[in-house]
């Protein structure tokens, strides 16, 4: 969301960001990595992906231990592999002002939020998952 502080009364296209137009996909990538190293597995393969015009990424893993003792000959020394996409929704309806310096009031599920660009501070955001949902696309 740092990059949405740093748009905001600088770019003409901030709001953007609010239609989750403008993720680099660099804190996607260290989520997914720490999900991984939870489930003792690695990720093998990262890559921007988008489904029904939703922006969202694509992720691959490799377990770091073998699947060891098994009934079927010759998987002892293989790894599990797996991958998911999943997209990034944006919860808030808002109209776009005239003027990208003016207030944009959003509506997110029914809480309201003003952005002030003239006074803007990131603190005054809600946490992310208020602005966005994430979901599994494949």
């Amino acid at each position: 969301m740092e990059g949405l502080e740093g748009a905001i009364g600088v770019d003409d296209d901030w709001l953007d960001w609010l239609d989750g137009d403008g993720f680099d996909g660099a804190g996607a990538a260290a989520a997914a990595g720490e999900l991984a190293a939870e489930n003792d597995a690695s990720v093998t393969g990262f890559a921007p992906y988008t489904a029904a015009g939703f922006p969202g990424y694509q992720v691959e893993i490799q377990t770091n231990y073998t699947v060891g003792d098994s009934i079927i000959p010759g998987t002892e020394g293989m790894r599990a592999n797996a991958d998911a996409a999943a997209v990034i929704k944006p919860r808030c309806d808002f109209d776009v002002p005239e003027d990208p310096k003016d207030v944009v009031e959003l509506d997110c599920d029914g809480e309201l939020l003003d952005i002030d660009p003239e006074d803007f501070d990131l603190d005054d955001l809600p946490d992310a998952s208020v602005l966005f949902s994430v979901q599994l696309a494949e």
